[in-house]
């Protein structure tokens, strides 16, 4: 089973996100002999944000493109390859400013593309990069689940996921760690419990 571990918070070491990434992670892989894991650090590696020269890169013929442009598309096709080898895929997933880091936001538009990951038909969409097993490491400051405030977090990754095809999705929670050290302690604690009890069947 291939596994894909993405983080995409900007705290290394201090963040809490990636503490829970890392557990399920790590749960996951003592569940299972056969797990190859990939991990990328859309923080520390970011990928450049989908743009104009994005299209034309990808618009130019291989063998007319300069240096920037090769490199951009080389980088889109390894991501978009990535994501698709993947059976399984842990995304790291801190909340900042009602909503996703904006480097994780870069690396779905790296993976939403027309005719591989999603199409259109009479019917309307259709994922394409079903099959998949995604649990979100999910954290915030404040307390935002089934909230609007936590519309462009956690349910706008749901969203766009399924868009995709992929319906087992999981979210690992820990909310309100910008309380205080007791409320941040339990909320951890109860996050790595819910970890625990995932993976108890794998």
């Amino acid at each position: 089973m291939k596994l894909l571990h993405l983080d995409s918070s900007i705290l290394g070491n201090a963040s809490a996100s990636r503490q829970l990434s890392a557990a399920v992670v790590d749960a996951w892989k003592n569940g299972r002999a056969d797990i190859q894991i990939s991990y990328r650090d859309l923080a520390s590696d970011a990928l450049g944000h989908f743009s104009a020269a994005s299209l034309v890169a990808a618009g130019t013929p291989a063998e007319l493109r300069d240096a920037a442009q090769a490199h951009e598309v080389a980088l889109a096709e390894k991501t978009l390859e990535e994501f698709l080898a993947a059976d399984a895929i842990v995304i790291g997933a801190p909340m900042y400013n009602f909503s996703i880091p904006s480097q994780l936001k870069a690396w779905i538009d790296r993976i939403s593309v027309a005719g591989k990951t999603f199409a259109y038909d009479e019917n309307g969409p259709k994922g394409l990069a079903g099959g998949k097993k995604v649990i979100i490491a999910s954290t915030a400051g404040g307390l935002h689940a089934g909230q609007a405030s936590g519309q462009a977090h956690e349910d706008y990754l749901i969203l766009v996921l399924r868009f995709l095809g992929i319906t087992d999705i999981q979210v690992v929670r820990a909310e309100g760690l910008a309380y205080g050290e007791e409320p941040k302690a339990n909320a951890l604690r109860a996050a790595q419990e819910q970890i625990e009890t995932l993976f108890t069947a794998v």
